[in-house]
Order: structure tokens, then C-alpha cells, then sequence
């Protein structure tokens, strides 16, 4: 009974952040249309952060130090990978904004050692790396000036899933003695502090207009707020902990090809022929980095 109980947690958790996330690149795409960026993704994570630490504090005491770790971590996993993703899809497709975001577990590759943490760069491994890159050049928008550059804007992304690597990797080495939920707890409320912060010192402050609101953006955002922090989040980090990175890297898979589909359904998003072409190389490149020889 306890395996079968523990069977159904690894798959409720991996469904979370197969199809949840896969989602919120569109629900990310539709909040940015009414609302700032950092200030939506700021309301996100910190409404998430502090409903998940208030609900665990009355039974699980929070670390004091792990407050310096989840800031290092929130840093670069909130205000910078989700806050120059929601920047990036002001103007970019969520299909191609998730596409280029599956090019993470490259990044996981390539920055581990920097940590001392194991990183196989082997021939199959480091042709996966440049077919990674080769089916980046093919969806990289050839737009680098005018008022709205896609192509500046495609780039932020790659430099965000960068970040989301940095966290994840340093995360992995910060030895808890909580449960994961309060240290994913802790990154959401020092993550959305962070993006607050700087939201109003950009001058996000002047363009709350509630008149302006839209449903569709009011509604994304409680959809990121509940499931895509509080549960999808929430269920990563402790995939991270009971399960191992390459395996918990799988989404990559899946996250792209959701998100794709639900860009086409919903919002008209042109499924074109080098959409096709890149995601088939992206994935063809997470598979060849991600798959390992050993599969104990």
C-alpha cells in the first residue's frame, strides 16, 4: 500500500510539471497583455510563497539560515528566469517561448561541474549541446532592432533558462533539514520580494491600471498563483529530492509540445515549418543530453 501510495505521489508530480508547466508559458503570455511583467510575476510567486509557508509554518519550523540560500536562489529562479520570460512574452509566442526554454537541461549540463556537482560530457552528450544550438538558430527570431525585437527578446529567454540552471544547481547543494515544500516556500516569498522591488523601481507602479484589467489576465494569473507555483513548483522541488535531475529534466519533453498545442488552440499561434523543424532538433538535443547510460 505504501508503494502503491508512493507510485501515485511521482506521478501526480510529474503530471504537475509536465502539463502545468507546459501551460503556463500561454497563461504567462495572456497576464502580460493587461499587466506589468515583474509586478505579475512579482504577485505570483509571493501570494503563492506566503499561502505555502503559512500553511506549513504551524507544523514545520522554518531554517533562518536557509533565508540567505533562497535569496541567492529566488534571484535568479523568479526575478531573473520568470521575470525576463514574462518580459520576453510581451511580445513573443508562448510556443516558441517554451520551445527555446527546453533547452534547459544544456544548461544543466554545461554549468554543473562549475559546482563540483557530475556533468557527463561525453561525444553523445556534447553533439546534443550543438544540435541544441543548431535548432536555436533555426527559431531565433532575425529581429535585433526596431522598437520590439523578437530576436533580443528570444535571446532573454535562453539567458533566463541560464538562470533557472544557476538555481537549480546551487539549490541542489544547499543541504536542508526541512522539507522541500518550505525551502520552495522560502525561494517563492524571497523570489517575489525581489520582483516587486524591482518592478517599482522600473516604474511597473504607474502602469497598474485596474480599468485596463482583462479577465483572461486576472484569471491567468490566479491560474499561475495556484497551479503554477503552489502545485507545480511545489511538486519540482521535491521531485528534485526524491527522484534524480535527469529524470526530474524530462519536461523538458513534454512542456514544449503543450505548450505549442495549447498556443495553436488558444490563442491562434502559427504552428509554421521551422516551428516544426526546431522543435524536432530542440528535442532531438534534450533527449541525446539528458538520456544517461546507467539507468539504475
Amino acid at each position: 500500500m505504501r508503494s502503491d501510495h508512493s507510485r501515485v505521489k511521482l506521478l501526480l508530480a510529474f503530471g504537475a510539471i509536465y502539463f502545468i508547466w507546459g501551460s503556463t508559458f500561454l497563461a504567462i503570455r495572456f497576464a502580460v497583455q493587461t499587466l506589468p511583467p515583474l509586478l505579475t510575476m512579482g504577485t505570483r510567486h509571493l501570494v503563492a510563497g506566503m499561502l505555502l509557508f503559512a500553511w506549513l509554518a504551524w507544523r514545520v519550523r522554518p531554517e533562518p539560515r536557509l533565508w540567505l540560500p533562497t535569496l541567492f536562489a529566488g534571484a535568479c529562479c523568479f526575478l531573473g528566469c520568470h521575470g525576463l520570460l514574462a518580459w520576453a512574452e510581451m511580445r513573443v509566442d508562448s510556443g516558441l517561448a517554451a520551445l527555446l526554454s527546453s533547452t534547459l537541461p544544456i544548461w544543466m549540463v554545461l554549468l554543473a561541474p562549475l559546482r563540483g556537482q557530475e556533468s557527463e560530457l561525453n561525444p553523445r552528450v556534447l553533439s546534443g549541446i550543438a544540435l541544441g544550438f543548431a535548432g536555436v538558430a533555426v527559431l531565433i527570431p532575425m529581429d535585433f532592432t526596431g522598437p520590439h525585437p523578437e530576436g533580443l527578446r528570444a535571446l532573454a529567454i535562453l539567458a533566463a533558462e541560464i538562470l533557472w540552471a544557476v538555481s537549480a544547481i546551487y539549490a541542489r547543494g544547499v543541504k536542508l533539514h526541512t522539507p522541500a515544500p518550505m525551502f520552495a516556500a522560502m525561494q517563492m516569498v524571497s523570489g517575489g520580494v525581489l520582483l516587486w522591488t524591482i518592478g517599482l523601481s522600473m516604474g511597473e507602479g504607474s502602469r497598474l491600471h485596474p480599468q485596463a484589467f482583462t479577465a483572461r489576465s486576472l484569471l491567468s494569473l490566479a491560474f499561475l498563483v495556484v497551479f503554477g507555483s503552489l502545485v507545480a513548483f511545489t511538486a519540482y522541488v521535491w521531485l528534485l529530492e526524491v527522484s534524480s535531475p535527469a529524470v526530474v529534466s524530462t519536461h523538458s519533453y513534454v512542456n514544449p509540445l503543450v505548450a505549442v498545442l495549447l498556443g495553436w488552440a488558444l490563442a491562434g499561434e502559427a504552428v509554421t515549418w521551422r516551428t516544426a523543424l526546431g522543435t524536432a532538433v530542440i528535442l532531438g538535443s534534450v533527449a541525446l543530453v539528458s538520456v544517461r547510460r546507467d539507468r539504475k
